[in-house]
């Protein structure tokens, strides 16, 4: 999940979506609901806009909250069900204490997740990654980063969402029985300033601090801001999640030592597509236990450059 973040859905996106036009309204809406403004679902949009392209009998929507609050997403969902749409994937601010929420937008319209599942919750399915998985990932490129071990803290938007409880919990399995330890993880609610400020926090308070991890997509970009401005660059270890252009940047120079990246546009394509098929009637593309995986991917400084093209031609499509 670039510094600039995104209050809504861009004029632009919205008219190749075609919302705008005389017939949309006549036309079932499929939302993609996310839980924060963040650059981190421009991908995601990509892959929306692509799906529309597939899907013209549809209006597919991709909705930002003006804040990352449970409270805010479920009156947005409130609002789309009032409104008639025919489905809604959502990645939950606190899926634990939405469940009730969630069960109510089910009961109304089709409901997917995707990004951190809410799998408690009458859902018919997620789209996503395994978050423990990338977790797991992240540990690896700590233990690599650290051979003679060292003391590591992360930092994360949303403790309470599964996707991060789920990442911490990969990398602990992950680094376990070895010399390299995560003492602490700092919370920020999706707020920027805080996330930064964070980062400034332990420097002063942990001087022996060894490894510093970006759980969410803004994160690293923050981490990397703040050792450039200590002039601590390539003295702390730097791991990070997702592929803001900042991260991968770092990872180019050698100043990050890697970053686990998901397919968010594969959750907006693939998903908006099953959502239309589920809806027809064919239910085939939703497996038993519901969970559809969209595997991660390891970056470091041998694949970066591939990858960053891979991403500027997603980009344009």
């Amino acid at each position: 999940m670039q510094r600039h973040l995104i209050a809504g859905i861009s004029v632009a996106f919205a008219l190749a979506l075609g919302l705008g036009s005389a017939n949309a309204a006549d036309k079932k809406v499929l939302a993609f609901v996310v839980n924060g403004a963040s650059d981190f679902w421009k991908i995601a949009e990509a892959g929306v806009k692509k799906a529309q392209g597939e899907l013209p009998n549809y209006n597919l929507q991709l909705k930002y909250p003006e804040q990352a609050a449970a409270a805010v997403q479920q009156r947005m969902m409130d609002d789309l069900v009032a409104a008639g749409a025919a489905g809604i994937m959502v990645s939950a601010v606190d899926p634990k204490n939405q469940v009730e929420h969630l069960n109510k937008i089910a009961s109304q319209t089709l409901l997917f997740t995707t990004d951190s599942d809410a799998p408690n919750s009458k859902r018919i399915a997620y789209i996503g990654s395994s978050n423990v998985d990338l977790g797991k990932d992240a540990g690896k490129l700590m233990l690599k980063a650290l051979p003679n071990g060292g003391k590591c803290v992360g930092f994360v938007g949303l403790p309470g969402a599964d996707n991060a409880r789920e990442r911490i919990e990969g990398v602990k399995e992950t680094i376990k029985g070895s010399k390299v330890e995560l003492v602490d993880v700092r919370g920020d609610e999706i707020d920027q300033t805080r996330a930064k400020r964070n980062v400034e926090d332990i420097l002063a308070a942990m001087p022996d601090v060894s490894c510093l991890v970006g759980f969410y997509s803004y994160n690293t970009p923050r981490i990397y801001e703040v050792l450039k401005e200590a002039g601590k660059l390539g003295k702390i270890q730097i791991i990070g999640f997702d592929e803001d252009p900042i991260t991968l940047g770092g990872v180019k120079e050698g100043a990050i030592a890697g970053t686990v990246v998901q397919q968010p546009f594969e959750w907006g394509y693939q998903g908006m597509k099953l959502m239309a098929k589920y809806i027809e009637g064919d239910k085939s593309g939703v497996p038993a236990n519901g969970i559809i995986i969209v595997p991660g991917k390891v970056i470091d400084k041998s694949n970066v450059d591939d990858f960053m093209a891979s991403m500027k031609a997603m980009l344009k499509k």
